[in-house]
């Protein structure tokens, strides 16, 4: 009976230690997400700040600026 409680600390050990690299696994994804929005964000925030700008800047005609935005090359998604 004593050499299978032995068998199960073992089988434990190793189920413990896989689960500690599973989750550092996880946390190491989830930090790489994380900065992925936040880049994300960060292009998002540059994008309404210039909309901004344009809307608000009464010196200069809103459609010509929208229609010179269309013309700039679009910005690559980080995927």
């Amino acid at each position: 009976m004593i050499p299978f409680a032995g068998i199960g600390v073992g089988v434990f050990a190793i189920w413990t230690s896989h689960q500690q690299k599973m989750l550092k696994m996880q946390s190491e994804i989830s930090a790489e997400k994380a900065a992925q929005y936040a880049v994300n964000n960060e292009q998002l925030e540059q994008r309404v700040r210039v909309l901004e700008r344009i809307v608000t800047d009464k010196g200069f005609d809103l459609a010509g600026q929208i229609e010179d935005l269309r013309d700039t090359p679009e910005v690559k998604e980080l995927n």
